[in-house]
């Protein structure tokens, strides 16, 4: 696991760490040292821990006007042991959404696993970016955490499978993935008025 990187190649159009509205802004990086681990397994030092032993995130790229942001994740999503959810959401996602923020790309290549608790937190969270007109889109998750997702009755709460199962989006540049899924999600959610 130590050498899966965040995705690095838009780092010409953003990086969280110089941006003054993002929660990871002026977080250094040790490039030389692994610290943090999921369970026994090392990952690479610029994976930014939200506050959970098995679920880290990298935020890739933000654009304000847009609204939108698009999180990488890896580890293990456990809501059971380590309410993950309530974490996630509290500690990166408010701060996001106090700044504008309310259309959320999740990248889940690289989460092994989810372990489900209740939905309170997933509930909140979409009643307020629906408020907004936003959404919570997840993309490129492994099949059998989306399975674990709808058996835990969760997947109501975002927009998954499809389409956002198998998009190329590392040769796209950040804008143009944006746009795609807003497209692909107002699609599937009809026109907002």
């Amino acid at each position: 696991m130590h050498n899966l990187e965040p995705f690095y190649n838009w780092r010409n159009y953003y990086i969280a760490s110089e941006d003054p509205l993002s929660p990871f802004f002026e977080r250094e990086y040790n490039e030389f040292q692994y610290h943090e681990k999921v369970y026994d397994h090392y990952i690479h030092p610029q994976w930014d821990n939200i506050g959970s032993s098995t679920l880290f995130a990298k935020v890739i790229y933000a654009d304000y006007s847009d609204r939108v942001a698009v999180i990488e994740l890896i580890g293990e999503w456990n809501d059971c042991l380590h309410n993950d959810i309530m974490i996630f959401k509290r500690e990166i996602i408010e701060h996001m959404m106090l700044n504008g923020i309310v259309k959320f790309i999740l990248i889940g290549e690289n989460v092994l696993n989810y372990h489900s608790s209740d939905d309170c937190y997933y509930e909140e969270w979409f009643e307020e970016v629906e408020d907004e007109n936003g959404w919570i889109a997840l993309l490129n998750f492994r099949e059998h955490v989306l399975e674990d997702f709808m058996e835990a009755n969760v997947d109501s709460y975002f927009v998954l499978g499809g389409e956002l199962d198998d998009i190329t989006w590392r040769t796209q540049t950040p804008m143009l993935l944006t746009a795609k899924i807003s497209d692909m999600v107002t699609k599937r959610l009809g026109p907002v008025y």
